[in-house]
């Protein structure tokens, strides 16, 4: 026989509330108080330990490298090769330019007969990171047609460059239009390049149709856009208003 309390609605019970008692339930708090003293030695034992072992470890100590170990093997030796018509400049200038390399980068050089290149190395006597770029910079600024004077510069000072463009770069000329080019840069008796090589303090060679500059990023700039707009057609006196307007401006920032 069915009971009258068989016939009764289940009870309901809120999802929140039966969450919060399994909650309460599952949950057991550990006082320090009621943990026993030797627990909480040896915890704190471990800790300490842990400390002294990570800050008493042996550090390995290195003796400071030669600039010559810090170098790979493969990067020791530069060779530059030298243009033809550089061969007899080279020979007349070889003491000027054998002697920073040797006596101030402590280099080892010599010229390759065969191969018509000036060889580039370190020594161990050699103390500077940067001396095999900077020489190898140095002999390659006087093959592409600088003095020495000039090029020696860049063993000095560091933030100079040398930037290379051709006039077909800027625009394409042909016959006596590409002639005409190369004579508005140049001027009469080189007076345009020189006046562009005073007011923006750098140092230009017309080799052909290409053009080297020597000298900081931001002079090279001013000298490459006056060159530029010579190329392109512009009339020199207007090219020198633009530099005297920029020269004007440099000494008023300096």
């Amino acid at each position: 026989m069915a009971t009258i309390d068989s016939f009764k609605a289940p009870k309901l019970t809120n999802k929140n509330t039966a969450s919060e008692e399994i909650i309460d339930e599952d949950e057991v708090l550990i006082e320090a108080d009621s943990l026993p003293t030797s627990t909480l030695e040896k915890d704190a034992g471990m800790q300490v330990d842990q400390g002294e072992e990570g800050s008493s470890a042996d550090k390995p100590e290195f003796k400071a490298l030669k600039a010559k170990q810090m170098t790979s093997t493969s990067n020791q030796a530069r060779k530059i090769p030298i243009p033809p018509h550089r061969l007899s400049p080279l020979k007349k200038s070889w003491l000027q330019i054998y002697s920073p390399l040797v006596e101030h980068l402590k280099l080892q050089v010599r010229y390759n007969t065969k191969s018509k290149a000036v060889e580039i190395r370190m020594s161990k006597q050699t103390e500077e990171t940067g001396a095999l770029q900077k020489g190898a910079d140095f002999v390659r600024a006087f093959a592409l047609g600088f003095e020495v004077e000039d090029a020696i510069a860049l063993l000095r000072l560091d933030d100079l460059y040398i930037d290379t463009f051709e006039i077909k770069d800027v625009k394409t000329l042909h016959g006596d239009h590409l002639s005409r080019a190369i004579g508005r840069i140049a001027g009469k008796d080189g007076k345009t390049k020189f006046t562009i090589e005073n007011a923006s303090k750098t140092r230009i060679v017309l080799a052909d149709t290409k053009i080297h500059i020597l000298g900081s990023f931001q002079n090279i700039r001013i000298a490459r856009d006056a060159l530029v707009s010579l190329v392109l057609g512009s009339p020199p006196g207007k090219v020198y208003a633009t530099l005297r307007t920029i020269s004007a401006r440099m000494k008023e920032r300096f």
